[in-house]
């Protein structure tokens, strides 16, 4: 299989280049598609033989849910079996945006979408080109991130390219995500909202919003959603997150794997750093937070791509997004140092 990459405006998307991609969908073809998290690999959620192409082409484990995606919240209702007033509240506040909720599901949602269980993931994406999308399809869209199960989400078309080139029909280019972690994943079928994936809605957001939130899901609600269960976000090389506040503790940690014999590569925040062998492959990333997040998965996917052996990383602040950054560099880490 070929697969076509066509860019497109993230702004003003070409009616054209979004018809293509709505055709696909309805004919059950996979199309790939900026959101403004990650690159999605959607498929329409209401035909199980299309859903099944998602898993194969990934290699996702069929038990791992997907999330649906809409673009109108009235939508909610035809997906969920009972929507509690806190959806409502929330998605007044967060929708179109990065937050997904859990809810039942409805009869008119698969099983194949969900793992088998008796909830469904749904979100809105604040994105034009995947608003477009699923509008012009006519059909709520199931999609994970469109990578390769485990590997570092895609944040670019080119990602996307690299991953799953051959293997699907259509990418659309938006150019790069916004956010660049996926989207906070958020159980209401209790009385008690629980956070299963920290992701662009904060914590501290929703408990503005909705008040007390469960930090701490049992096994019977974290696989609910995607990215808990398994292998995720890992590149190639062996990852090192450090933690700890010890100055040079990264440096020395860089120092080692070097004098080992390995090719190191290392994730910089854009603080202080000594001088570094020419040997040592630097990613330096924005201080702040949200750049920071923005960057993170392509920098890993770079430093993969340049055949390092090693890949060490700091670890950040678990305030605000630095919570969800955090989830996904101890997913990401083949080995933690430092720390309590």
């Amino acid at each position: 299989m070929k697969t076509r990459v066509v860019p497109i405006n993230p702004r003003r998307p070409a009616a054209r280049a979004i018809a293509q991609g709505a055709a696909l969908l309805r004919a059950g073809e996979l199309v790939a598609f900026p959101t403004e998290t990650v690159y999605g690999l959607g498929a329409d959620a209401l035909r199980p033989e299309a859903v099944q192409k998602i898993f194969q082409v990934k290699g996702r484990p069929l038990d791992n849910p997907l999330i649906v995606h809409i673009a109108d919240r009235d939508h909610l209702r035809q997906l969920a079996r009972k929507v509690p007033p806190a959806a409502f509240t929330l998605t007044d506040r967060f929708w179109p945006g990065p937050l997904t909720l859990v809810l039942p599901r409805s009869a008119a949602i698969p099983p194949e979408v969900t793992g088998g269980l008796e909830t469904v993931a749904v979100r809105m994406p604040a994105h034009p080109v995947a608003l477009a999308l699923i509008r012009e399809s006519g059909v709520p869209v199931a999609a994970p991130s469109a990578n390769r199960s485990g590997r570092p989400s895609p944040t670019t078309a080119a990602h996307v390219l690299r991953d799953l080139g051959g293997r699907i029909p259509l990418i659309l280019d938006g150019g790069p995500t916004e956010i660049g972690v996926e989207s906070t994943v958020l159980d209401l079928t209790g009385p008690t909202p629980v956070l299963l994936r920290p992701g662009g809605v904060t914590l501290e957001e929703l408990q503005a919003v909705v008040g007390p939130v469960d930090l701490k899901p049992v096994e019977g609600f974290r696989r609910r959603s995607p990215g808990t269960r398994y292998r995720h976000y890992r590149p190639r090389a062996r990852t090192v997150l450090v933690l700890g506040s010890r100055p040079g503790l990264a440096q020395e940690v860089v120092e080692a794997h070097q004098a080992a014999g390995k090719k190191v590569g290392l994730i910089h925040r854009g603080r202080h750093l000594r001088a570094t062998s020419s040997s040592v492959l630097v990613k330096v990333l924005p201080k702040d937070i949200a750049g920071y997040a923005r960057g993170l998965f392509a920098a890993l996917r770079a430093l993969d791509d340049a055949g390092v052996d090693i890949i060490v990383v700091e670890g950040v602040s678990e305030q605000g997004l630095g919570l969800a950054v955090m989830d996904r560099l101890r997913r990401a880490a083949s080995e933690v140092v430092g720390g309590t």
